[in-house]
Parts: structure tokens; sequence; C-alpha cells
């Protein structure tokens, strides 16, 4: 006899499977986001014990209103060049963005990835922090390489795998790496880079240095074990670290319910291990720089580690590989509750009498010039299709202090191959 059968007044069990609220089809309506309004979450002291800021695993850090007025405890008060810095950083990301994006859709690099409408986490992220603090990033904080102001026409070349790539084609497009700039290389193995920010932020207590780190995830990375194993760490040895969760609400076609949105916040997760937390509106550059400001003092003056979750949206794909109107429903990112990171600054920045329209314009021609020029530069020194057995043996270089015989061996014999293919000496 079945088991279920023979227990007939048991419910029979069944697994609940997390579906997004919208597929393709259907008329997107995000009216059960809570949205407090700007100004109300408080502001625990930067060496406030981590139950102090639980509350705030669970409410939305928000500083910008509709009016584009700053508001309440968070409040930054950041002057207007540092705010027009920031816009600056953020319409660049966003033109850089839609140019790699063509240029990908032209056959000139392989793959490509955009943040529309996250720019405002790294770019802010960025401004809060010491330039010497060390970023372990996901594959969408290209804007805390252009905060930190390092060369457009580097990171193209990184893209195009060209001769100016630093990185001479080792890395995917779009992995980028600096140890100048605090950039950490940017791993395909989702999740791998949070467990090391810990592991890099503990040295550095050992050492007895003066800098701290941050280390990146998406929202469905967190469901994999690096992201338990660094909190685990950062917790118990209070290391001087922020770990940032960027919840765009998708992992590429996977709703963010699948990590366990559905049943809690992402910053919640910090109460379980005791550290503080923090939940922010991931589209307002004021929130952003605010919460990791506290956090960045509250980890320099070694009062622990703190979970920031960035509460966003994903409006593109996520990758030039994927095609979201096949798993969204369309005009989903224009009804998004939260509005426009760029527009929401610049509306900020009129507000306060230091912007205009005007000057809005000519910014975007500036920029546009600025990336163009860029673009070209780079590709003077070749796109992608174009690469071909030049330098062969430099794919064995940086391994080794000591090249070992085998790998010697293998080095002559990916040589003699591209001397049978090409029929003559490979450059």
């Amino acid at each position: 006899m079945d088991k279920a059968t023979s227990r007939p007044n048991r419910p029979a069990l069944a697994l609940h499977v997390p579906e997004p609220p919208f597929r393709p089809g259907d008329t997107p309506d995000f009216s059960s986001i809570k949205v407090p309004n700007a100004g109300e979450a408080p502001r625990p002291d930067v060496a406030a014990e981590a139950e102090e800021t639980f509350p705030l695993c669970t409410h939305l850090v928000r500083v910008l209103d509709d009016s584009g007025k700053a508001v309440g405890p968070w409040d930054p008060k950041l002057d207007p060049d540092t705010l027009r810095k920031m816009l600056r950083d953020m319409k660049t990301v966003r033109v850089f963005d839609d140019r790699m994006y063509r240029a990908q859709r032209q056959g000139k690099t392989s793959f490509y990835m955009k943040c529309t409408g996250e720019e405002a986490i790294a770019v802010a992220a960025a401004t809060a922090m010491d330039p010497e603090d060390m970023h372990f990033p996901t594959y969408r904080q290209q804007g805390l390489l252009v905060a930190r102001g390092y060369p457009l026409k580097t990171m193209m070349c990184q893209i195009y795998s060209n001769a100016g790539d630093p990185l001479h084609g080792r890395q995917l497009p779009i992995m980028y790496s600096d140890k100048k700039h605090g950039f950490f290389s940017i791993s395909g193995n989702l999740g791998t880079q949070v467990p090391q920010a810990v592991g890099w932020a503990m040295a550095s207590a050992i050492k007895g240095d003066s800098r701290i780190c941050m280390g990146w995830i998406g929202d469905g990375a967190t469901a994999e074990g690096d992201f338990h194993y660094a909190m685990t760490f950062a917790t118990v040895y209070q290391a001087p670290v922020i770990i940032a969760v960027v919840n765009n609400q998708w992992a590429i076609s996977s709703f963010s319910g699948i990590a366990g949105a559905e049943q809690a916040t992402f910053a919640s997760r910090a109460i379980g291990y005791g550290t503080a937390g923090l939940r922010v509106d991931g589209n307002d550059a004021l929130a952003v720089y605010a919460a990791v400001k506290w956090a960045s003092e509250r980890a320099r003056t070694n009062n622990g580690p703190t979970l920031i979750e960035f509460f966003t949206y994903r409006a593109e794909g996520h990758s030039t590989s994927d095609d979201p109107t096949g798993y969204r429903a369309k005009g989903e990112a224009e009804e998004w509750p939260l509005g426009d990171p760029i527009a929401r600054l610049k509306s900020h920045l009129v507000a306060l009498g230091e912007w205009d329209d005007d000057r809005d314009t000519e910014l975007d021609k500036e920029l546009d010039t600025l990336v163009r020029t860029a673009q070209k530069e780079a590709e003077a020194m070749g796109i992608l299709p174009q690469q071909g057995f030049d330098n062969i043996p430099s794919m064995f270089h940086d391994v080794y202090h000591d090249t070992p015989w085998h790998v010697s061996e293998q080095c002559e014999q990916a040589m003699n191959e591209a001397r049978e293919f090409l029929g003559h000496e490979p450059k």
C-alpha cells in the first residue's frame, strides 16, 4: 500500500517554487512594494551595537524625496562639486555601456554586460570610500573604475583583448583588474569574491594597516556557500569589510525569489550572523553614499563588518547573450518605483540651484565625444576578431616564477601548431 494512502488524515506534501509576479504578456504592477518616505529611516551611531541596525534590514534607507530634496538623518550633505562629479561619472558609465553594447552587436567584441539603472551604486560607493580601499567586484561595478579615474581607453582595450589590454587577453571581456585603482580581478565564478574580500580585510587588520575593503555579490549568488563562509568569517573575526548585495531582482533569468527574496530581505541575513545590516535604495545616490560612508567608518574604527543590500532593478538584459523579453514583462524597468538614479540625482542638483537642462545637455554632448574618442583610440589598436596568433608565448607568462619544463614544452608545442596553421612564423 502507498504510504500516502495509508495516512488518509495527513495532507500530501508539496514544494513551493518561487515565480516572479510578472511574465511576458503581463502588465507590471509594483504597487505591492513598500517604499517608505525618504528620511524616515533612523541613523544609528557608527559605533552602535549590531542589534540596533536590525530594524534597518527590513526598512529602506532613502535620502532623496520625490521633489529631489535631501531629507532625514542619512543626508550626507555633500557639496555641489561632489554631486556634479557623481552625476558626471554615472552618465559616463551609461554612455560607455551604450557604446560597448553597440560594439558587441557590431561584432567588435564577444561579450558585454551593462549596468543600466544601477550606476548610482558603484559610483556613490567609490566616492564614499578612500581611494586606497580595495573592492572585490562582480561584473556590474564598472562605475568603481570610472569614479576612480581609470582610463576609458584601457577599459575598452580589455574588452577588445587587443595590444592595449593590460590583462593580455586572459580575461573575458568586462572582467577588468587593476591593483592601483583598488579593483580586484573580476571572477566569472560568482560568489568567490566575497570570502576573498573578507580574507583581504582580515590580512589588512593583521598587518595593522588602515585600509578596508568592500566585497560585492548579486542577489542570486547569495544562495551559494561562498556568501555564508564570508559572513561567518567577517562576523567571527570582526573583519573591517563591507559586504554589498546588489539586489537587482534577477540572476540571469532566475527571479530573486529563487535565492530567498520571498521569505526575507537580503539585508536581514545579517541578523542571523549578528552583523550590522542596512537595506538601501540603490537608485538614490545620496542614500548609497551615506550608507557606504557609515559602514566604512564603522569598519575603519574597528566596530565590525556591515552587510548592505542595495535594492534596485536591472533595467537591461543580464548580458549581450541574454534576451529578457523571454522571461520578463515588457515595461518593467519603466514601472520600477525607485526611478532612474541619474534622473534623480539631476533633479536634486536642479533643486539646489546647482544644475539646469542646458548644462545637462552640454555634459551629455561632452561625454558622448569623450567616449567616442576613447573608442576610436582603442579600436586603432585592434578589435577582438582581429586578434590572432601574435605573441603566443605570453599566455604562459606570469604564472610561475620559474617556468617548469612541462610548461615550456606546452609553449613550444603551441608555437609549432601556430607555424603549421599559418604556414609561417607567427609574430
